[in-house]
Protein backbone atom coordinates (compact mmCIF):
# COMPACT_ATOMS: atom_id res chain seq x y z
CA UNK A 1 0.00 0.00 0.00
CA UNK A 2 2.76 2.41 -0.96
CA UNK A 3 0.93 4.32 -3.66
CA UNK A 4 -2.38 6.15 -3.72
CA UNK A 5 -5.18 3.60 -3.55
CA UNK A 6 -7.22 2.78 -6.63
CA UNK A 7 -10.99 2.63 -6.69
CA UNK A 8 -12.46 -0.87 -6.31
CA UNK A 9 -13.72 -2.30 -9.57
CA UNK A 10 -16.85 -3.68 -7.90
CA UNK A 11 -17.97 -0.34 -6.42
CA UNK A 12 -21.68 0.33 -7.09
CA UNK A 13 -22.44 2.91 -9.74
CA UNK A 14 -23.47 6.20 -8.13
CA UNK A 15 -24.31 9.41 -9.99
CA UNK A 16 -23.79 13.01 -8.93
CA UNK A 17 -24.99 14.88 -7.06
CA UNK A 18 -24.79 12.36 -4.22
CA UNK A 19 -26.51 12.78 -0.87
CA UNK A 20 -23.32 14.42 0.39
CA UNK A 21 -23.78 17.38 -1.93
CA UNK A 22 -26.57 18.80 0.24
CA UNK A 23 -24.11 19.00 3.14
CA UNK A 24 -21.99 21.52 1.23
CA UNK A 25 -19.38 19.09 -0.10
CA UNK A 26 -17.52 20.59 -3.11
CA UNK A 27 -18.42 19.21 -6.53
CA UNK A 28 -14.96 17.67 -7.07
CA UNK A 29 -15.15 15.73 -3.80
CA UNK A 30 -18.76 14.75 -4.51
CA UNK A 31 -17.63 13.34 -7.86
CA UNK A 32 -14.92 11.38 -6.06
CA UNK A 33 -17.50 10.00 -3.62
CA UNK A 34 -19.74 8.93 -6.48
CA UNK A 35 -16.85 7.27 -8.32
CA UNK A 36 -15.97 5.35 -5.13
CA UNK A 37 -19.57 4.19 -4.69
CA UNK A 38 -20.72 6.40 -1.80
CA UNK A 39 -24.32 7.50 -2.35
CA UNK A 40 -25.32 9.24 0.88
CA UNK A 41 -24.22 10.09 4.42
CA UNK A 42 -24.67 8.24 7.72
CA UNK A 43 -25.89 10.14 10.79
CA UNK A 44 -22.43 11.02 12.12
CA UNK A 45 -21.45 12.35 8.69
CA UNK A 46 -24.59 14.45 8.40
CA UNK A 47 -23.84 16.03 11.78
CA UNK A 48 -20.07 16.49 11.48
CA UNK A 49 -19.39 17.38 7.84
CA UNK A 50 -21.16 20.80 7.66
CA UNK A 51 -19.47 21.93 10.89
CA UNK A 52 -16.05 20.72 9.77
CA UNK A 53 -16.45 22.27 6.31
CA UNK A 54 -16.94 25.62 8.06
CA UNK A 55 -13.48 25.23 9.57
CA UNK A 56 -14.58 24.51 13.14
CA UNK A 57 -12.72 22.00 15.30
CA UNK A 58 -14.88 18.90 15.76
CA UNK A 59 -14.92 16.50 18.69
CA UNK A 60 -17.01 13.43 17.87
CA UNK A 61 -18.11 10.55 20.04
CA UNK A 62 -18.77 7.63 17.75
CA UNK A 63 -18.04 3.96 17.88
CA UNK A 64 -16.35 1.93 15.17
CA UNK A 65 -18.70 1.24 12.27
CA UNK A 66 -20.60 4.53 12.56
CA UNK A 67 -19.05 6.00 9.40
CA UNK A 68 -16.64 8.37 11.10
CA UNK A 69 -13.88 7.87 8.49
CA UNK A 70 -15.85 9.91 5.96
CA UNK A 71 -16.97 12.29 8.72
CA UNK A 72 -13.38 13.56 9.02
CA UNK A 73 -12.05 12.45 5.63
CA UNK A 74 -14.47 14.43 3.46
CA UNK A 75 -13.89 17.79 5.23
CA UNK A 76 -10.13 17.18 5.19
CA UNK A 77 -10.14 16.52 1.43
CA UNK A 78 -12.39 19.54 0.89
CA UNK A 79 -10.37 22.04 2.93
CA UNK A 80 -6.70 21.26 2.19
CA UNK A 81 -5.03 23.06 -0.69
CA UNK A 82 -3.69 21.18 -3.73
CA UNK A 83 -1.12 20.04 -4.58
CA UNK A 84 1.19 19.36 -1.63
CA UNK A 85 4.90 20.02 -1.98
CA UNK A 86 7.29 17.05 -1.82
CA UNK A 87 7.72 15.85 1.77
CA UNK A 88 5.12 18.27 3.14
CA UNK A 89 1.61 16.77 3.38
CA UNK A 90 -1.36 19.04 4.03
CA UNK A 91 -3.59 16.58 5.88
CA UNK A 92 -2.68 14.25 8.78
CA UNK A 93 -4.80 11.41 10.15
CA UNK A 94 -3.45 9.72 13.28
CA UNK A 95 -4.63 6.17 14.04
CA UNK A 96 -3.59 3.65 16.72
CA UNK A 97 -2.82 0.63 14.51
CA UNK A 98 -1.32 -0.23 11.14
CA UNK A 99 -4.47 -2.14 10.17
CA UNK A 100 -6.58 0.94 10.79
CA UNK A 101 -4.08 3.06 8.83
CA UNK A 102 -4.53 0.75 5.87
CA UNK A 103 -8.29 0.65 6.15
CA UNK A 104 -8.72 4.42 6.44
CA UNK A 105 -6.49 4.90 3.40
CA UNK A 106 -8.50 2.28 1.52
CA UNK A 107 -11.69 4.25 2.19
CA UNK A 108 -10.27 7.67 1.31
CA UNK A 109 -7.86 6.63 -1.45
CA UNK A 110 -10.46 5.81 -4.12
CA UNK A 111 -12.24 9.12 -3.43
CA UNK A 112 -8.98 11.05 -3.64
CA UNK A 113 -7.96 9.32 -6.86
CA UNK A 114 -10.89 10.96 -8.60
CA UNK A 115 -10.35 14.47 -7.21
CA UNK A 116 -6.58 14.86 -7.17
CA UNK A 117 -5.96 14.05 -3.50
CA UNK A 118 -3.17 11.52 -2.92
CA UNK A 119 -3.51 9.41 0.24
CA UNK A 120 -0.75 7.32 1.81
CA UNK A 121 -0.78 4.92 4.76
CA UNK A 122 2.36 5.30 6.89
CA UNK A 123 2.91 2.55 9.46
CA UNK A 124 5.51 0.24 10.94
CA UNK A 125 6.04 -3.29 9.67
CA UNK A 126 5.99 -2.18 6.02
CA UNK A 127 8.77 -1.05 3.69
CA UNK A 128 9.99 2.23 5.16
CA UNK A 129 11.97 3.17 2.05
CA UNK A 130 8.90 2.93 -0.18
CA UNK A 131 6.89 5.08 2.21
CA UNK A 132 9.63 7.73 2.19
CA UNK A 133 9.82 7.58 -1.61
CA UNK A 134 6.09 8.29 -1.99
CA UNK A 135 6.21 11.12 0.59
CA UNK A 136 9.11 12.69 -1.31
CA UNK A 137 7.07 12.54 -4.53
CA UNK A 138 4.31 14.45 -2.74
CA UNK A 139 1.11 13.30 -1.04
CA UNK A 140 -1.72 15.47 0.23
CA UNK A 141 -2.85 13.24 3.12
CA UNK A 142 -0.96 10.75 5.24
CA UNK A 143 -2.73 8.24 7.50
CA UNK A 144 -0.14 7.38 10.13
CA UNK A 145 0.55 5.43 13.28
CA UNK A 146 2.39 7.57 15.85
CA UNK A 147 5.68 5.68 16.12
CA UNK A 148 6.40 5.41 12.38
CA UNK A 149 5.46 9.04 11.85
CA UNK A 150 7.77 10.22 14.63
CA UNK A 151 10.57 8.13 13.12
CA UNK A 152 10.10 9.87 9.75
CA UNK A 153 9.85 13.29 11.35
CA UNK A 154 13.05 12.86 13.35
CA UNK A 155 14.92 11.80 10.22
CA UNK A 156 13.55 14.87 8.37
CA UNK A 157 11.75 12.64 5.84
CA UNK A 158 8.29 13.98 6.68
CA UNK A 159 7.71 17.65 7.49
CA UNK A 160 4.46 18.65 9.23
CA UNK A 161 4.99 22.41 8.88
CA UNK A 162 2.43 22.63 6.06
CA UNK A 163 -0.33 20.62 7.77
CA UNK A 164 -3.69 22.36 7.43
CA UNK A 165 -6.07 19.74 8.89
CA UNK A 166 -5.46 17.07 11.55
CA UNK A 167 -7.78 14.16 12.42
CA UNK A 168 -7.20 11.88 15.40
CA UNK A 169 -9.16 8.64 15.08
CA UNK A 170 -9.96 6.23 17.93
CA UNK A 171 -8.35 8.57 20.46
CA UNK A 172 -9.53 6.42 23.35
CA UNK A 173 -7.60 3.45 21.97
CA UNK A 174 -4.53 5.68 21.62
CA UNK A 175 -4.84 6.36 25.34
CA UNK A 176 -5.45 2.70 26.20
CA UNK A 177 -2.29 1.66 24.35
CA UNK A 178 -0.14 4.38 25.92
CA UNK A 179 0.31 6.45 22.75
CA UNK A 180 -0.84 9.80 24.18
CA UNK A 181 2.70 11.14 24.81
CA UNK A 182 3.57 10.40 21.16
CA UNK A 183 0.33 11.97 19.91
CA UNK A 184 1.03 15.12 21.93
CA UNK A 185 4.62 15.23 20.64
CA UNK A 186 3.31 15.10 17.07
CA UNK A 187 0.68 17.77 17.75
CA UNK A 188 3.35 20.12 19.13
CA UNK A 189 5.13 19.85 15.77
CA UNK A 190 2.04 20.87 13.78
CA UNK A 191 3.01 24.53 13.86
CA UNK A 192 0.97 26.18 11.10
CA UNK A 193 -2.63 27.31 11.69
CA UNK A 194 -4.77 24.19 11.34
CA UNK A 195 -8.12 22.59 12.01
CA UNK A 196 -8.34 19.57 14.33
CA UNK A 197 -10.95 16.82 14.37
CA UNK A 198 -11.00 14.09 17.00
CA UNK A 199 -13.16 10.97 17.12
CA UNK A 200 -13.38 8.60 20.04
CA UNK A 201 -15.76 6.11 21.66
CA UNK A 202 -15.33 8.06 24.92
CA UNK A 203 -14.36 11.67 25.61
CA UNK A 204 -13.06 11.47 29.16
CA UNK A 205 -9.69 11.06 30.92
CA UNK A 206 -6.63 11.49 28.71
CA UNK A 207 -8.82 12.14 25.66
CA UNK A 208 -10.41 15.11 27.44
CA UNK A 209 -6.93 16.44 28.25
CA UNK A 210 -5.94 16.16 24.58
CA UNK A 211 -9.07 18.08 23.56
CA UNK A 212 -8.34 20.86 26.07
CA UNK A 213 -4.72 21.28 25.01
CA UNK A 214 -4.86 20.98 21.23
CA UNK A 215 -8.35 21.93 20.07
CA UNK A 216 -9.93 25.38 19.70
CA UNK A 217 -13.49 25.59 21.07
CA UNK A 218 -14.46 22.28 19.44
CA UNK A 219 -18.05 21.56 18.49
CA UNK A 220 -19.08 18.28 20.08
CA UNK A 221 -20.93 15.74 17.96
CA UNK A 222 -22.40 12.73 19.74
CA UNK A 223 -24.43 10.31 17.64
CA UNK A 224 -23.87 7.26 19.81
CA UNK A 225 -24.23 7.12 23.56
CA UNK A 226 -21.25 5.43 25.25
CA UNK A 227 -23.20 2.14 25.46
CA UNK A 228 -25.08 2.51 22.18
CA UNK A 229 -24.13 -1.02 21.12
CA UNK A 230 -26.53 -2.42 23.72
CA UNK A 231 -29.49 -1.29 21.66
CA UNK A 232 -28.18 -2.48 18.30
CA UNK A 233 -27.01 -6.00 19.00
CA UNK A 234 -28.19 -9.10 20.81
CA UNK A 235 -26.26 -10.38 23.80
CA UNK A 236 -25.99 -14.05 24.62
CA UNK A 237 -24.18 -15.66 27.56
CA UNK A 238 -23.51 -19.39 27.22
CA UNK A 239 -22.22 -21.84 29.83
CA UNK A 240 -19.78 -24.21 28.16
CA UNK A 241 -17.34 -26.95 29.09
CA UNK A 242 -13.68 -26.11 28.51
CA UNK A 243 -13.09 -29.16 26.28
CA UNK A 244 -16.16 -28.36 24.14
CA UNK A 245 -15.60 -24.63 23.72
CA UNK A 246 -13.97 -24.67 20.27
CA UNK A 247 -16.69 -26.96 18.89
CA UNK A 248 -19.33 -24.55 20.20
CA UNK A 249 -17.57 -21.70 18.36
CA UNK A 250 -17.48 -23.73 15.16
CA UNK A 251 -21.19 -24.54 15.45
CA UNK A 252 -22.10 -20.87 15.94
CA UNK A 253 -19.92 -19.63 13.08
CA UNK A 254 -21.11 -22.34 10.68
CA UNK A 255 -24.67 -21.05 10.97
CA UNK A 256 -24.26 -17.36 11.83
CA UNK A 257 -21.61 -16.36 9.27
CA UNK A 258 -18.42 -14.36 9.65
CA UNK A 259 -17.29 -14.46 13.25
CA UNK A 260 -14.58 -12.76 15.30
CA UNK A 261 -13.38 -14.61 18.41
CA UNK A 262 -11.57 -12.55 21.06
CA UNK A 263 -8.85 -14.14 23.18
CA UNK A 264 -6.76 -12.49 25.87
CA UNK A 265 -3.33 -13.71 24.69
CA UNK A 266 -1.54 -14.43 21.42
CA UNK A 267 -0.80 -17.96 22.56
CA UNK A 268 -4.48 -18.72 23.14
CA UNK A 269 -5.30 -17.16 19.73
CA UNK A 270 -2.95 -19.59 17.98
CA UNK A 271 -4.24 -22.55 19.97
CA UNK A 272 -7.91 -21.78 19.27
CA UNK A 273 -7.29 -21.06 15.57
CA UNK A 274 -5.42 -24.37 15.15
CA UNK A 275 -8.19 -26.23 16.97
CA UNK A 276 -10.85 -24.68 14.73
CA UNK A 277 -8.84 -25.54 11.62
CA UNK A 278 -8.64 -29.17 12.80
CA UNK A 279 -12.45 -29.13 13.01
CA UNK A 280 -12.58 -28.08 9.35
CA UNK A 281 -13.31 -24.40 9.93
CA UNK A 282 -11.81 -21.70 7.73
CA UNK A 283 -10.11 -19.89 10.59
CA UNK A 284 -7.01 -17.79 11.19
CA UNK A 285 -5.32 -16.16 14.15
CA UNK A 286 -4.73 -12.39 14.11
CA UNK A 287 -2.23 -10.95 16.59
CA UNK A 288 0.84 -8.77 16.90
CA UNK A 289 3.42 -11.56 16.70
CA UNK A 290 2.33 -12.42 13.15
CA UNK A 291 4.28 -10.77 10.30
CA UNK A 292 2.51 -7.71 8.95
CA UNK A 293 1.92 -9.28 5.54
CA UNK A 294 0.34 -12.34 7.20
CA UNK A 295 -2.02 -10.10 9.19
CA UNK A 296 -2.98 -8.16 6.08
CA UNK A 297 -3.53 -11.40 4.20
CA UNK A 298 -5.80 -12.77 6.94
CA UNK A 299 -7.81 -9.54 7.07
CA UNK A 300 -8.11 -9.51 3.27
CA UNK A 301 -9.40 -13.09 3.17
CA UNK A 302 -11.87 -12.35 5.95
CA UNK A 303 -13.15 -9.29 4.11
CA UNK A 304 -13.66 -11.39 0.95
CA UNK A 305 -15.45 -14.06 3.00
CA UNK A 306 -12.73 -16.59 2.22
CA UNK A 307 -12.20 -16.94 5.98
CA UNK A 308 -15.15 -17.62 8.26
CA UNK A 309 -13.48 -17.03 11.63
CA UNK A 310 -10.80 -14.63 12.88
CA UNK A 311 -9.34 -15.40 16.31
CA UNK A 312 -7.89 -12.12 17.51
CA UNK A 313 -6.36 -10.16 20.35
CA UNK A 314 -7.74 -6.72 21.22
CA UNK A 315 -4.90 -4.78 19.59
CA UNK A 316 -4.93 -6.72 16.30
CA UNK A 317 -8.72 -6.69 16.03
CA UNK A 318 -8.89 -2.89 15.94
CA UNK A 319 -7.97 -3.23 12.28
CA UNK A 320 -11.17 -5.15 11.55
CA UNK A 321 -13.34 -2.54 9.84
CA UNK A 322 -15.84 -4.83 8.12
CA UNK A 323 -19.60 -4.34 8.21
CA UNK A 324 -20.63 -7.98 7.71
CA UNK A 325 -19.38 -9.52 10.96
CA UNK A 326 -22.36 -11.59 12.14
CA UNK A 327 -21.06 -12.52 15.58
CA UNK A 328 -18.42 -11.58 18.10
CA UNK A 329 -17.52 -14.36 20.52
CA UNK A 330 -15.75 -13.61 23.80
CA UNK A 331 -13.64 -16.71 24.47
CA UNK A 332 -13.75 -15.83 28.16
CA UNK A 333 -15.89 -13.11 29.77
CA UNK A 334 -14.04 -9.76 29.62
CA UNK A 335 -13.12 -8.32 33.01
CA UNK A 336 -14.78 -4.95 32.39
CA UNK A 337 -17.67 -3.50 30.42
CA UNK A 338 -15.46 -1.13 28.38
CA UNK A 339 -13.49 -4.07 26.93
CA UNK A 340 -16.74 -5.93 26.26
CA UNK A 341 -18.13 -2.96 24.32
CA UNK A 342 -14.96 -2.37 22.32
CA UNK A 343 -14.85 -6.02 21.29
CA UNK A 344 -18.57 -6.34 20.63
CA UNK A 345 -18.48 -3.20 18.49
CA UNK A 346 -17.07 -5.32 15.64
CA UNK A 347 -20.60 -6.56 14.94
CA UNK A 348 -24.00 -4.84 14.53
CA UNK A 349 -22.43 -2.16 12.36
CA UNK A 350 -23.78 0.14 9.66
CA UNK A 351 -27.36 -0.66 10.67
CA UNK A 352 -26.94 -4.45 10.57
CA UNK A 353 -27.96 -6.87 13.31
CA UNK A 354 -25.29 -8.78 15.18
CA UNK A 355 -24.61 -11.09 18.09
CA UNK A 356 -22.24 -10.68 21.03
CA UNK A 357 -21.75 -14.14 22.51
CA UNK A 358 -19.86 -14.70 25.76
CA UNK A 359 -18.60 -18.20 26.62
CA UNK A 360 -18.38 -18.86 30.35
CA UNK A 361 -16.94 -21.85 32.16
CA UNK A 362 -18.33 -22.90 35.54
CA UNK A 363 -16.15 -20.45 37.52
CA UNK A 364 -16.81 -17.41 35.29
CA UNK A 365 -20.56 -16.86 35.79
CA UNK A 366 -20.05 -14.03 38.28
CA UNK A 367 -18.09 -12.05 35.67
CA UNK A 368 -21.03 -12.43 33.29
CA UNK A 369 -23.39 -10.97 35.90
CA UNK A 370 -21.04 -8.00 36.37
CA UNK A 371 -21.07 -7.35 32.60
CA UNK A 372 -24.85 -7.68 32.43
CA UNK A 373 -25.23 -5.23 35.30
CA UNK A 374 -22.86 -2.74 33.60
CA UNK A 375 -24.86 -2.98 30.37
CA UNK A 376 -28.16 -2.64 32.25
CA UNK A 377 -29.28 -5.99 30.87
CA UNK A 378 -31.67 -8.18 32.81
CA UNK A 379 -29.48 -10.51 34.94
CA UNK A 380 -29.55 -14.02 33.57
CA UNK A 381 -27.43 -17.07 34.31
CA UNK A 382 -25.44 -18.31 31.29
CA UNK A 383 -27.40 -20.91 29.33
CA UNK A 384 -25.76 -24.34 29.39
CA UNK A 385 -25.00 -25.72 25.94
CA UNK A 386 -22.98 -28.43 24.24
CA UNK A 387 -21.64 -28.22 20.71
CA UNK A 388 -24.36 -30.54 19.35
CA UNK A 389 -27.14 -28.27 20.66
CA UNK A 390 -29.47 -27.48 17.74
CA UNK A 391 -30.03 -23.95 19.09
CA UNK A 392 -26.48 -23.00 18.12
CA UNK A 393 -27.55 -23.21 14.48
CA UNK A 394 -30.16 -20.52 15.11
CA UNK A 395 -29.21 -18.13 17.90
CA UNK A 396 -32.67 -16.55 17.85
CA UNK A 397 -33.99 -19.80 19.33
CA UNK A 398 -32.32 -18.84 22.62
CA UNK A 399 -34.39 -15.64 22.73
CA UNK A 400 -37.61 -17.48 21.88
CA UNK A 401 -37.33 -19.63 25.01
Amino acid sequence: MMAPVTAPSNAPQVTTPTGFSALGVPDSIDAGLAAAGFAGPFAIQTEAIPIALAGEDVCGRARTGSGKTLAFGIPMMSRISLPAAPGKPHGLILVPTRELALQVSEVLGPIGKNCGVRVLAVYGGADRGKQVEVIEQGVEIIVATPLRLIDLMKSAECDLSAIQVVAIDEADRMADEGFMPQVEWIMRHVTAPHQTMLFSATLDGQVANLVRRYMKSPKEISIDSPTDTVGTMRHLFLAVHHMDKDRVINSIATAAGQTVVFCDTKRVCDKVAESLQSLGAKASALHGDMPQNARERALGKFEKNELKILVATDVAARGIDIDDVAAVIHYVPPLDVKTYLHRSGRTARAGRDGWAVTLAEYNQHTTCRIIQRGLRLEPQAPIEVFSNDARLRDLFSFIAE
